[in-house]
């Protein structure tokens, strides 16, 4: 079986602790990343959820911190809460270049025949997009505009 494995990687005009900020805080998040917010603690073990921006703050997605090592990197395991079995694994690693930090997302170690993996493949590149545009120019973009990010 073909091992699935998306990168990306983006250059940020930022500093690695408003990137940080910017990835675990939901006052951040939300701006983003279509209305979610992502929510934890951060720390090593510790639960994550991302919530939609409804009334009931539907979880979307949910896992458990790996690793955390502010502001450097963040590894998370990734699943849908009506499936958790099909669970991956996402890291963001970040490093300072100059005045820019480079911003590097992996999301793989997908299970066999997991539907995860086609439905990140849309939403990722969007959502880091919206992540850059909120930080160097301070408006995210509408990362709903024309589909529903692998809804």
């Amino acid at each position: 079986m073909e091992k699935i494995e998306h990168v990306y990687e983006t250059y940020i005009r930022t500093t690695p602790e408003k990137l940080w900020a910017a990835i675990t805080q939901p006052e951040f998040t939300r701006q983003y990343w279509g209305g979610g917010e992502n929510v934890s603690t951060w720390k090593q073990g510790a639960k994550w959820q991302h919530h939609s921006n409804d009334a009931q703050h539907t979880v979307r997605m949910t896992g458990q911190v790996v690793e955390s090592v502010p502001p450097k990197l963040l590894v998370l395991t990734w699943a849908d809460p009506a499936d958790l079995a099909d669970e991956s694994r996402v890291s963001f690693e970040l490093e300072p270049m100059e005045d820019l930090v480079r911003l590097k997302v992996v999301h793989g170690q997908f299970k066999p025949g997991s539907t995860m993996a086609g439905k990140v493949m849309g939403g990722w590149p969007r959502v880091l997009a919206s992540l850059k545009s909120l930080l160097e120019t301070g408006e995210a973009l509408n990362v709903w505009a024309g589909r529903s990010c692998g809804k």
